[in-house]
C-alpha cells in the first residue's frame, strides 16, 4: 500500500509541512505589523517605545 510509509519519513514530511506553515504565518504576521505601522504610525511608535522600555528594564 502506498500510505504505508516509514515512521521517520512521515515525521520528516510532517515537520517540513509544519515549518512551511510556520514560515507562512510569520511572513503574514510581519506583513500585518508593517501595515498596522503604516496605517497607525503614532500607535505603532507608542508600542515600540513600550517594548523598548520593557527591554531596558528586563533583568538578565
Amino acid at each position: 500500500m502506498p500510505d504505508q510509509e516509514e515512521p521517520g519519513e512521515r515525521r520528516a514530511a510532517d515537520d517540513a509541512q509544519r515549518r512551511r506553515r510556520r514560515a507562512q504565518f510569520l511572513r503574514e504576521l510581519n506583513e500585518a505589523r508593517a501595515l498596522r505601522e503604516r496605517v497607525q504610525p503614532r500607535r505603532a511608535r507608542a508600542a515600540r517605545m513600550r517594548q523598548a522600555m520593557r527591554m531596558r528594564t528586563f533583568r538578565w
